[in-house]
């Protein structure tokens, strides 16, 4: 899902930095040639991989990201479908009794959850079919 894709690259990230401080405090606190401290090359070598690691983590993330954003607009019909019923059925409350030409709203009033459930329900209930184009003409439809 989306939000374990940004979680694994905020925590890619946090490691890079971590290890960036270390190699940091590790320059900083060095005495000498740098080239004889054989702790400080360790951690250049273990931030290099790491950073490498870290790169082809967030290359492939971001190609998820698109793959994930280009699914989600392929329904994007089916929540501008959703949102117009949803007004629709909100605005119902406003519809005025022919007789009294007072407004009706109680008769009709709907509750997001009521309306979130019956939403849930026609997609639920839309004939499963691909491509994602017939499903979603199935959910409409529904």
């Amino acid at each position: 899902s989306l939000a374990q894709l940004l979680e694994e690259v905020t925590n890619n990230v946090k490691s890079l930095q971590l290890l960036d401080k270390q190699l940091l405090d590790r320059l900083a606190n060095s005495t000498g040639n740098l080239l004889d401290d054989t702790e400080l090359i360790e951690v250049l070598a273990n931030t290099k991989a790491k950073a490498k690691e870290v790169e082809q983590k967030l290359a492939d993330s971001d190609e998820k990201k698109i793959e994930i954003n280009e699914k989600r607009e392929q329904y994007r019909p089916v929540a501008t479908r959703g949102s117009v019923m949803y007004f629709c059925m909100t605005d119902m409350t406003m519809v005025s009794n022919p007789i009294t030409a007072q407004p009706s709203g109680w008769m009709y009033n709907c509750s997001l959850n009521q309306f979130l459930h019956e939403f849930d329900v026609s997609v639920q209930r839309s004939e499963k079919v691909q491509p994602t184009s017939k499903r979603v003409d199935k959910i409409i439809d529904k």
